[in-house]
């Protein structure tokens, strides 16, 4: 197994958030997190990629526990992370954004994917190489945002919400570049709160309901069942 995430434990000051969080994501698999705002799916990355600091538990990386390391050392590892909010750079360019992204020492051929390879997933950003962060729409900001990520070269990827207040041209668009990357064995981990999303993408289904995981399964298996849908999915 790529990621291994087991008995995660994660506090916000005096609350508990996460309770004994468990679930994988396997090379070539894109596995989602499913769950209601606010009950711990953007905790989990987060705790995963070291920006929130864990008390329990252990993340292992292809068998290397990286739990506890700094997010810069995570990355190097192989976890790339695309934030919810994107966090792209505003006053850099597309290609400078994308520099950003690679491993230090790395240059710009090297690793599992070139910027030509990056962008030949996200046709648009091409022909902005030069336009700055700011003036692009929400939408090529996400696309900017994946593909930094990938300049990293990751073996797992951390996706926020990556479809939420898109365009449908857009997230077609998106869904179909995560479906290829998967091709080139990485493990994709996204969280969700739309069971339409996951049906699409997802091979293997967590459901999390109070920083707890009370489901696993496929996404065809949870869309039959009505009751695991009703009591923790839908509003």
């Amino acid at each position: 197994m790529t990621l291994e995430v087991q008995d995660l434990v994660t506090y916000y000051g005096k609350t508990q958030i996460l309770h004994n969080v468990s679930l994988a994501a396997d090379a070539g698999q894109v596995t989602c997190l499913l769950g209601r705002n606010g009950f711990g799916k953007s905790t989990t990355l987060k705790s995963i990629m070291g920006l929130v600091s864990t008390q329990a538990g252990g993340i292992r990386l292809k068998g290397r526990d990286v739990r506890g390391l700094p997010p810069y050392l995570i990355a190097r590892a192989g976890i790339g992370y695309v934030p919810q909010d994107r966090r792209i750079f505003p006053t850099l360019t597309v290609r400078e954004n994308l520099m950003m992204g690679m491993k230090p020492g790395s240059r710009p051929s090297e690793g599992r994917w070139s910027i030509e390879d990056v962008l030949a997933y996200f046709p648009p950003l091409e022909r902005r190489l030069t336009s700055k962060g700011r003036v692009l729409s929400g939408g090529e900001q996400q696309m900017l945002s994946v593909a930094r990520a990938l300049m990293g070269s990751p073996e797992v990827l951390l996706l926020d919400e990556p479809t939420e207040g898109l365009a449908p041209r857009i997230v077609e668009a998106l869904e179909g570049v995560i479906r290829e990357i998967t091709g080139h064995g990485v493990a994709v981990l996204f969280v969700e709160s739309k069971l339409s999303v996951a049906l699409r993408l997802a091979r293997r289904v967590y459901v999390i309901w109070k920083g707890q995981i009370v489901y696993e399964g496929s996404p065809g298996d949870l869309e039959r069942d009505r009751n695991i849908r009703q009591q923790y999915l839908e509003v």
